[in-house]
């Protein structure tokens, strides 16, 4: 026979076990930080609203890999990849948002010329 079945209970590190306080507090600082993004779109920043919102929004994403997709406990290769992946994005962002104000103008033209205008309409006899 074979001893292939004694090796199948073999702990091969694959599942990592995170204390339930861990998860709860960081689902809490998610709802905590999804409550400070809906607060924050209700207020003028002056011009740094989309700045504060992608900042929020990284904080989050960070939190979320890290602690539920196990980042914190993997190999480091893995985290140095999704952290690339981060910059690549936040760079081909960067580069559009650099772009914006070449076609601001027209956007704001465009906007322009669909708010209906409040003008009277001769009396009709």
């Amino acid at each position: 026979m074979s001893d292939s079945n004694n090796n199948h209970d073999d702990h091969h590190g694959f599942a990592h076990v995170m204390p339930l306080w861990i998860l709860l507090a960081v689902f809490f600082a998610l709802v905590g930080l999804t409550c400070l993004t809906v607060w924050t779109a209700s207020m003028d920043f002056f011009g740094m609203d989309l700045l504060l919102a992608m900042v929020i929004a990284t904080v989050k994403a960070t939190l979320v890999m890290m602690f539920f997709m196990h980042l914190i406990q993997d190999k480091k290769f893995n985290v140095l990849v999704f952290i690339s992946s981060f910059l690549f994005g936040a760079l081909f962002v960067g580069f559009t948002l650099m772009d914006k104000d070449s076609y601001e103008h027209r956007i704001t033209e465009q906007d322009a010329d669909l708010v209906p205008t409040t003008q009277t309409a001769p009396p009709s006899e």
